[in-house]
């Protein structure tokens, strides 16, 4: 099949822009997978931001970092929530700033009364996008399966598609033929 999940169609957007050496954020670290993957694509002369208010998903994140045998010259990971983005990404690196990655919703195998909120996430993008250079690219995977996904959802879709044309592509993909509300990918890149 040709067509990718949302996982794989995410990855595959952050392949296509991130380089070794370039700085990047994963938004909502969880278990570390994203953290992984991004460490494979910046290489050990990049910076990784990685946030999440779980000290758990921090921990998750730094084993299966160790398990892999990553090293990288600069890691940043805490339990500040996304919306401090601007006070974790130091102003030297606003111009290496290539990509940033959300997975919304809830941790996998954790809390699920604890999930990213529209507030939080939409000041975490309003952040990025005054921060982020031109080519810069945010995805957000958007899980709604539960009732706040349900308004963080609506609240991202309604938030980027008035986004200026001239400053920005966004683009909206999700199966609509599935059940069980599949995840939606929404990507934004500066122009």
């Amino acid at each position: 099949m040709i067509l990718k999940n949302a996982l794989n169609f995410s990855h595959a957007l952050l392949q296509q822009k991130v380089q070794p050496g370039n700085a990047v954020i994963d938004a909502t670290i969880g278990n570390g997978h994203d953290t992984l993957f991004l460490a494979n694509l910046v290489g050990r002369k990049g910076h990784i931001i990685g946030c999440d208010i779980q000290a758990d998903a921090v921990n998750h994140t730094k084993q299966r970092l160790i398990d892999a045998n990553i090293t990288l010259a600069s890691l940043t990971l805490t339990d500040k929530g996304h919306h401090h983005i601007t006070d974790l990404v130091p102003s030297a690196l606003h111009h290496k700033l290539t990509a940033a990655i959300f997975n919304l919703g809830y941790l996998p195998g954790g809390d699920k009364e604890i999930t990213t909120t529209s507030k939080t996430t939409l000041a975490a993008i309003e952040q990025l996008l005054k921060i982020m250079p031109t080519g810069g690219l945010i995805v957000l995977t958007v899980y709604d399966g539960h009732n706040e996904g349900k308004v963080e959802r609506r609240d991202l879709y309604a938030f980027t598609n008035q986004l200026p044309q001239d400053k920005y592509a966004v683009l909206n993909y999700q199966f609509t033929n599935q059940k069980n509300n599949p995840p939606m990918v929404i990507a934004i890149e500066i122009k």
